[in-house]
């Protein structure tokens, strides 16, 4: 029998003044989600937590999605998990809006997101995310990145006018193309992954890959003892020895034999 084992952790950096980063561990759900604020002065830390809040709200509401009539929108041609992963990221979205216009003080706040969603038989997870929020996958020592960020600068790397070691200093680095809050209705990319025993999922906001390499983190993980706090504490823990320049918020996510 498979189990799950999680640890979620959020650490301010060294050079912001508060954290505006938010996280969810719900094991019972199977759903694991970070979100990573913006808007400063308190705001980006508002957008973030209602952003995980409402995430939380739409999966559970929608656990038993598959035995009744779906929603009103959600794509036939998309499985289940993935429809409540994209409903539940819209729903984030126009709580943020929300807010913003009930609220003049937040205008200009939103957030990334990043979001996982285990099977019942723990054969398959679900990754959604809007934004440059990560999710990675580790497997018998070699590491896949899951999402492909919605940013100016990977954008310009996947079109050729920019190098990946040029995109990590640019100073445009932080500027996203799709977000939670805003103007537009974000689309989150949404994808299935088949899953076995032994593999470890890494969902991270930008703190901590903006800081640390992949292969650096794919070394840290490969070398994580069974303690995914003590792996957790040395992701942060490298992300502010290279200068801890955001908010760093880690969830790792272990499938293991019982």
């Amino acid at each position: 029998m498979v189990k799950v084992e999680s640890f979620g952790t959020s650490d301010r950096g060294l050079r912001r003044h508060h954290n505006e980063d938010a996280f969810l561990v719900r094991e019972d759900l199977g759903l694991f989600v970070i979100a990573d604020g913006m808007g400063g002065h308190a705001a980006g830390e508002v957008a973030a937590g209602l952003a995980v809040s409402e995430i939380e709200r739409v999966v559970e509401a929608t656990t038993n999605a598959a035995e009744t009539t779906w929603p009103e929108g959600w794509d036939a041609r998309l499985p289940c998990d993935s429809n409540r992963l994209m409903f539940a990221a819209l729903q984030a979205h126009r709580r943020v809006t929300g807010a913003v216009e009930g609220d003049p003080r937040l205008r200009g706040m939103g957030a990334t997101m990043v979001a996982a969603l285990l099977s019942h038989d723990l054969s398959r997870v679900t990754v959604a995310h809007v934004g440059d929020s990560r999710a990675y996958l580790l497997r018998e020592g070699g590491l896949q990145l899951l999402t492909s960020d919605h940013s100016w600068v990977h954008e310009q790397v996947v079109a050729g006018l920019l190098s990946e070691d040029a995109a990590r200093s640019h100073p445009l680095k932080n500027v996203v193309t799709r977000a939670l809050g805003g103007a537009q209705e974000p689309v989150a990319d949404v994808r299935e992954h088949a899953i076995r025993a032994g593999d470890l999922l890494l969902l991270c906001s930008d703190g901590l890959n903006g800081m640390v390499e992949d292969a650096e983190l794919a070394e840290i993980l490969r070398r994580s003892g069974p303690d995914l706090r003590a792996t957790a504490r040395a992701l942060v823990d490298e992300a502010n020895r290279r200068g801890g320049s955001d908010n760093i918020t880690i969830v790792l996510v272990r499938l293991r034999e019982s």
